[in-house]
């Protein structure tokens, strides 16, 4: 079945209407929150199926990824995976992946090698709010050093947070310091391993 988000769903737009795209921020984070551990490593992050089934859910209505390098060199291993292998799941996720289009900043990276893809040198928030404003699906920021970036501009409307029931001490944290927002809570779920989604909105 159908995982179930308590967050409320989107009415479709009228055809007088522009549908509203967002800029969303989702990370899955240790009770203490962080990314990754102070040794880079997320293996305690990994979701079972329910969890992986619900973040593929709250994919589907993302259209353009936001990529720093570290994020994009990790995750463009779901441009080769073989479409007819793994569980469904993951086969689930990566047709997601593909059909987006992503977009790096990186000073360094060289290139970029998978298609829909393109680099920029430099993150303006002028230019990422325009294309949020362009989109008619969702922008989702990826990683927490380019979040932080995105949050401290006041450029994030929406946060998703998967907290795991682990405690690691430690590591890249899911919010940058120095910023305040005023959230507003639209969904919360538990699921059976024990994480707990919760989503925010940002009032301006």
């Amino acid at each position: 079945s159908t995982p179930r988000s308590c967050s409320p769903r989107r009415t479709a737009p009228s055809a007088a209407e522009q549908p509203v795209a967002r800029l969303v921020y989702a990370g899955i984070t240790s009770l203490d929150g962080y990314t990754v551990d102070a040794d880079g490593s997320f293996e305690w992050a990994a979701p079972d199926d329910e969890v992986h089934a619900f973040v593929n859910d709250l994919e589907r209505g993302v259209g353009t990824y936001l990529y720093g390098r570290r994020l994009y060199e990790t995750m463009r291993v779901w441009q080769t995976v073989p479409e007819d292998e793994g569980p469904e799941v993951a086969r689930d996720f990566g047709r997601l992946w593909r059909e987006a289009d992503k977009v790096v900043y990186s000073a360094t990276l060289a290139e970029v090698t998978t298609p829909r893809t393109r680099l920029e040198r430099t993150f303006e928030p002028s230019a990422v709010r325009a294309l949020v404003d362009a989109a008619d699906r969702d922008v989702s920021v990826g990683g927490a050093t380019l979040a932080a970036a995105a949050l401290r501009a006041g450029l994030v409307d929406e946060l998703h947070q998967l907290l795991h029931p682990v405690v690691v001490g430690g590591g890249t944290p899911y919010l940058p310091g120095g910023v305040h927002l005023d959230l507003e809570l639209l969904g919360e779920r538990r699921f059976g391993s024990g994480v707990v989604h919760l989503h925010h909105a940002v009032l301006r």
